[in-house]
């Protein structure tokens, strides 16, 4: 398939999804929530998804839930039956599974192989592509539970878009046609991208959960209905104001309150006292650099931080 015979863009008007020029038969290699969730979403866009392979027994009943009538087949069989191949496994198996359909010689030339890996931009699909296949990365920023409203979820997410120059146009229609925005990651990036997301999203988890389980420490009945507010609030401070909706004694100067946290820590949670000891570093570095803190009062909380 040439990158011209995919539409850029769609067409106006009240047409089916269906009869838009330019529809792909896709195919699924690793029926997980991600693959599921981004093939019903082409499938809404009304591309035809054809076949797929599934391992495990949840993959397969979430395949035949979210992508009805579809043929579950091998990874080979998958890329034979498709135009549009979505390799969705996890980051570790991405490699070997690019490798093995490579060395079982299925015919890849002219078919579009996306991955939605974080990690890799399109050189991970090298070997494919040296074979004739139309490689690019399209990455849903986004959580998925394996829930129904998953597919939901991908309509005005930002998905991290990695290609080939000339294939560039494509990866960013088809995360228009899902419902999506694409935004251009340089493959060198592609790295520095994925540790921004992952440490911001799952680093996130780890501190609420901590707060809580301090909060319960403390006397609190029910931790998460008191950190909600407050934590929704910091969250947009942040996103809208950046260092500049910080709150707190870090933001203060206020070293002894710093010291008091460090030393309770340190009798409740001495790994909690580790990752309150290194944020509040960075914090205090940042609110420096921004010119909400004044040196004088940085220096004092290094003290207090000093492990």
């Amino acid at each position: 398939m040439d990158p011209q015979d995919v539409p850029s863009s769609m067409p106006a008007g009240g047409a089916r999804p269906e009869d838009r020029p330019g529809r792909l038969s896709v195919g699924v290699i690793g029926a997980g929530r991600v693959g599921t969730a981004l093939g019903a979403a082409l499938s809404l866009a009304g591309h035809r998804v054809v076949a797929a392979s599934a391992v495990s027994e949840e993959s397969r009943h979430r395949a035949a839930l979210r992508l009805p009538g579809v043929v579950l087949a091998t990874p080979q069989e998958v890329v034979e039956a498709a135009d549009l191949v979505l390799l969705t496994v996890p980051d570790e198996a991405l490699p070997q599974l690019v490798s093995g359909l490579v060395a079982t010689e299925v015919p890849v030339a002219g078919t579009l192989l996306v991955h939605s890996s974080g990690r890799y931009g399109f050189g991970v699909l090298n070997e494919a592509t040296r074979a004739g296949a139309l490689p690019m990365a399209i990455h849903p920023v986004m959580t998925f539970t394996g829930r129904p409203e998953d597919v939901n979820r991908l309509a005005g997410i930002s998905f991290g878009v990695t290609a080939p120059d000339a294939l560039r146009p494509v990866a960013e229609a088809l995360v228009v046609e899902m419902g999506g925005e694409p935004v251009w990651i340089p493959e060198d990036k592609r790295a520095l991208y994925h540790a921004a997301l992952a440490g911001g999203a799952n680093h996130l988890v780890t501190l609420v959960v901590e707060s809580m389980d301090l909060l319960g420490a403390a006397g609190v009945e029910d931790p998460g209905r008191m950190l909600g507010p407050l934590l929704g609030a910091a969250l947009d401070n942040a996103l809208r104001l950046g260092m500049n909706g910080l709150t707190g004694p870090v933001a203060r100067g206020d070293a002894a309150t710093v010291a008091d946290h460090i030393a309770e820590l340190a009798r409740v949670s001495p790994a909690g006292r580790r990752a309150y000891i290194a944020l509040a570093r960075l914090t205090a570095d940042r609110a420096l650099a921004a010119g909400l803190l004044k040196p004088a009062d940085a220096e004092r909380l290094l003290e207090a931080l000093a492990d």
